[in-house]
């Protein structure tokens, strides 16, 4: 088992960890007190933008959501007459300075995460330098900026704070990293604004489900629902941070699944995907930005759309109306 292996296992209670972890995990913590200390002293200095900054991020690592509930959010946004825009890192992609992507970007220049994002029309610019790329958005119009990840990233100063939790695994053994999953202590979650449950009910969290209905073909764009491979064998792809869980919610229809996961951020070749038989192949969406150029027509996407109560959104847009008069 390979050690990133060995490591998740013992996270969620399926093994040990190795001896020297928990040493590790100690002075981890230590840099993330005294990192998160020196901005609240004002030693280290995050730069304020103009406009509200609202961060959608995790204290786990793994994939917890945030790109769809990063899209609901800008959704709503703009339903109610505000401009926004998201910035990214970026991670999985070559791009180091900052830069806002056109209208049909190049994942392994910019990333999955955020070429996704793009697809749905929404303003997105990336870089390491996250307050430059969010100045940006600025450039192009944008009154709000959301920052899909980026919760530990401190030199973007921020408004709202959004915390996305994993519904099925919690936060595990609730170490720190990497005895544990957590990049930052437990206790970090009493200073975020709102916290959001994916996939159950969590106390003092809003519940967030994510629905994926229909499936469309890579090559012509064809849909049909997902139920309709209801009986069949089909191969899983996913390069995800939790892809057990779309695994699980394709078997949850009824369908025969031939796992294939890969690691997060994984930049597709054909040969990937050549599994020696003409099944139906079930991607991710994030995965299918990555596959759409050498596409086969028996390549099928499952886009997923995030659903939260309307409490949630109605909160968030007040935390940004508080915003606003202060700039």
């Amino acid at each position: 088992m390979a050690l990133a292996d060995t490591l998740e296992a013992s996270w969620y209670g399926n093994g040990r960890a190795p001896w020297w972890a928990g040493a590790l995990a100690f002075l981890y913590g230590g840099v993330v007190r005294l990192r998160r200390r020196l901005y609240r002293l004002g030693w280290l200095r995050s730069e304020r933008l103009p406009v509200p900054v609202v961060v959608v991020g995790n204290i786990t690592v793994g994939g917890t959501g945030k790109t769809p509930l990063t899209l609901a959010i800008v959704e709503d946004l703009r339903g109610h007459g505000l401009r926004p825009g998201v910035v990214s890192r970026g991670y999985g992609g070559r791009q180091r300075e900052p830069a806002l992507l056109g209208e049909a970007p190049d994942p392994q220049q910019f990333g999955d995460e955020p070429c996704l994002l793009r697809g749905g029309g929404v303003p997105v610019a990336v870089g390491r330098d996250r307050p430059a790329a969010a100045r940006l958005l600025l450039d192009a119009g944008c009154d709000v900026v959301v920052a899909d990840d980026g919760l530990q990233h401190y030199r973007l100063a921020r408004d709202v704070e959004i915390c996305v939790i994993d519904g099925v695994r919690r936060f595990g053994n609730q170490r720190l990293l990497p005895a544990g999953p957590l990049r930052e202590p437990l206790q970090r979650l009493r200073a975020v604004d709102l916290r959001v449950c994916n996939g159950a009910a969590l106390e003092g969290a809003y519940t967030m489900a994510l629905l994926g209905d229909e499936a469309c073909a890579l090559a012509d764009g064809h849909h049909q629902p997902v139920a309709a491979f209801a009986g069949e064998r089909v191969h899983a792809v996913a390069a995800i941070g939790h892809p057990q869980r779309f695994f699980d919610s394709l078997r949850q229809r009824g369908i025969e699944v031939i796992e294939h996961a890969f690691p997060d951020h994984h930049l597709f070749a054909p040969g990937d995907l050549d599994f020696g038989d003409a099944l139906p192949v079930l991607m991710t969406d994030k995965d299918a930005v990555k596959c759409q150029r050498f596409a086969q027509p028996h390549w099928w996407r499952v886009p997923v759309r995030a659903e939260l109560p309307r409490a949630f959104h109605e909160a968030l847009r007040q935390r940004i109306a508080q915003a606003r008069p202060s700039r």
